[in-house]
């Protein structure tokens, strides 16, 4: 009996084993026939970008052009890969089809084509397999074979427009390594995927870059201007405003030439403009039927060309409830990931970065945010208010409002608003019809008082009033039990109420101020007083900065504050260094310290932090 269930052990694994690889199998291949649909629904709407001059002059390219050809004509045996990644609309399949007709030596196969679409290389029907991307594993089986046949033979294979990693695996495991020297150039606006591929040195990464004003320039010129290829001097002005809107984008670029070529060179006619259909609809290509895709939405809540901290678009988006919890995670990792994603599949882009090469800002190209807008609109995810007249149904119950304009009246009805956005500089102020309120973000509002109808709003998660003029805040904001964001930074708060004790759930305290006046860097942070039973806010993932001076019991506190990620310390005398050492030791998930001491003659005696939890960033 033993021995026969000790041989069904290893059948069982077997049968899992299977069963897990014909999982995957389907997966794959539902992957690469969902490609088809949503490829095919584009494939129409994509504009021609090489614009030649009579032989292959491809406005624009050149120098990508010079580095994939080198790239591909290298004299490296190995089978080597690139990807191309970039936006839609961008020009990747431009690029590698002028490359492809200068690459001469040995056998040029090309998968050119959408995936999942019919695919327009010679080399599917030459197999004699489909070209719809109906029976992939056949197909993969077929290529293989052949590949092998030809092993003394190099080939050239471009994957055009690639969207998933396992559709990748699964034409990667077909390719023989036969030290030929062949290659394999994949487009993807998913530089997610590229960089999770990335295994060795035989995979290589290009990232394409939007157009240069001065291609741009030239670019629009032979489009709109047929006939003599060069902008009239009276439409120079109107003709940089509307480039200046597609931001490098060549479908964009191609799209406006081609509409306004059929206009009078007349500038009153050129600034009325047009729509970008058919762009539009590729790019939001990128985002339709995404799981991200309320996150993303989030970006259509701040004007154009606005960029947004990185950390504040995250904790809006956790107080919304958008990022989910994952095991042995926090929701602000969570929350890095779902941005990164957004990043690496081009819907995002990264303005400034940190000094922990993190995004400092990030925003999205002014085309993409006329999209955002509508689908808000559409979609009833948010109603923005500017100075042109509120983009939104306001009569429609408005969950999310965005304000960017002074002259709009709160007094009205706005009861089903969930999340409320002040942006202009205007005064704002904040009644009963805000009750069911869960985010408020005023910073910047002339305001000199902190607004007592806020304690009022009880299912609020998040307020900032950062870049205000309020000095102090009151007992009553213990009221706000769901508060999980608290940000009063750039204001003259110096202390908070010993109330602030009852917001278990926050996570982000954020209280200083830079003194911007200050020629030395020593006395730049202004922190804040908090009671010494701080260790109560167990959930705390970053407090910044608190005041130490004569604060030895506090800092005994701190212990508690296991979670937390982010620590921000001024004015901590010689004396209360130990006591801060041992206070850090019990924070094992601790990636950042910054400690100022209590004067510039006092130095700090934080000798026993060695053993202490590695930091990622660590400053005195």
């Amino acid at each position: 009996m033993w021995h026969q269930m000790k041989m069904r052990h290893p059948i069982s694994n077997l049968i899992q084993d299977i069963n897990t690889r014909l999982a995957t199998i389907k997966k794959t291949k539902e992957s690469y026939q969902s490609m088809a649909s949503t490829s095919s629904s584009t494939a129409e709407t994509n504009v021609p970008l090489i614009i030649s001059d009579g032989g292959d002059n491809i406005v624009g390219i050149d120098e990508p052009k010079r580095k994939l050809v080198s790239w591909a004509m290298e004299p490296n045996q190995k089978l080597k890969v690139l990807f191309v990644v970039g936006m839609p609309g961008l020009g990747k399949t431009t690029l590698v089809a002028a490359c492809s007709r200068l690459t001469k030596s040995g056998i040029l196969r090309s998968l050119l084509g959408k995936l999942g679409c019919p695919i327009s290389g010679s080399l599917l029907e030459e197999l004699g397999c489909p070209t719809d991307g109906s029976d992939l594993d056949n197909l993969m089986q077929t290529l293989k074979n052949f590949l092998q046949h030809k092993r003394r033979e190099r080939y050239v294979i471009v994957v055009d427009d690639l969207w998933a990693k396992d559709v990748w695996d699964s034409i990667k495991h077909s390719l023989p390594d036969v030290n030929n020297s062949s290659r394999i150039i994949i487009t993807t606006r998913r530089g997610d995927i590229a960089n999770s591929c990335r295994e060795d040195d035989s995979i290589d990464i290009h990232k394409l870059q939007p157009l240069s004003m001065g291609s741009a320039e030239q670019l629009f010129s032979k489009i709109a201007f047929r006939r003599s290829g060069e902008c009239p001097s009276a439409l120079k002005e109107v003709s940089k405003s509307i480039l200046q809107k597609c931001e490098g984008l060549p479908l964009g670029i191609i799209e406006m030439g081609r509409l306004l070529s059929s206009k009078s060179e007349i500038a009153y006619e050129w600034k009325s403009g047009g729509g970008l259909s058919n762009t539009m609809k590729v790019l939001s290509s990128s985002y339709k039927d995404y799981h991200l895709k309320y996150c993303f939405l989030y970006m259509s809540i701040f004007p154009e060309n606005t960029p947004v901290k990185r950390r504040r678009l995250i904790r809006l988006w956790i107080a919304k409830g958008f990022v989910k919890g994952e095991r042995g995670k926090t929701l602000e990792e969570v929350g890095e990931e779902y941005l990164n994603e957004l990043i690496g599949r081009s819907l995002i882009k990264a303005h400034e970065i940190d000094f922990d090469e993190k995004p400092f800002t990030v925003g999205v190209l002014a085309m993409m945010h006329r999209i955002i807008l509508s689908v808000s609109h559409e979609e009833n995810f948010c109603t923005t208010v500017c100075a042109e007249g509120a983009e939104g149904n306001l009569a429609g119950k408005p969950r999310r409002l965005s304000v960017q304009t002074k002259n709009f009246d709160l007094s009205q009805d706005l009861s089903c608003v969930r999340a409320f956005f002040n942006l202009s500089s205007g005064k704002v102020s904040i009644g009963p019809n805000f009750r069911l309120l869960k985010v408020l973000d005023i910073q910047g509002t002339p305001l000199g008082n902190f607004p007592s109808t806020i304690t009022d709003l009880v299912l609020l998660k998040y307020l900032s009033l950062r870049n205000t003029s309020i000095r102090s805040i009151p007992k009553s904001l213990g009221k706000l039990r769901q508060l999980e964001t608290l940000d009063l930074k750039q204001t003259l708060v110096k202390k908070l109420p010993k109330s602030v004790l009852k917001l278990a759930k926050l996570r982000h305290l954020l209280v200083y101020s830079y003194n911007m006046g200050s020629i030395v860097s020593f006395d730049s942070v202004q922190g804040f007083s908090v009671s010494t039973n701080i260790g109560a806010m167990k959930n705390l993932q970053k407090l910044s900065f608190v005041r130490a001076k004569r604060q030895h019991r506090m800092i005994q506190e701190l212990k508690n504050l296991t979670q937390l990620r982010k620590l921000g310390i001024v004015e901590l005398a010689k004396e209360d260094g130990s006591s801060l050492c041992q206070s850090i030791k019990m924070m094992s998930n601790l990636l950042s310290l910054d400690v100022t001491s209590l004067n510039k003659s006092e130095p700090l005696e934080l000798d026993s932090m060695a053993n202490n939890p590695p930091l990622g960033i660590f400053s005195i």
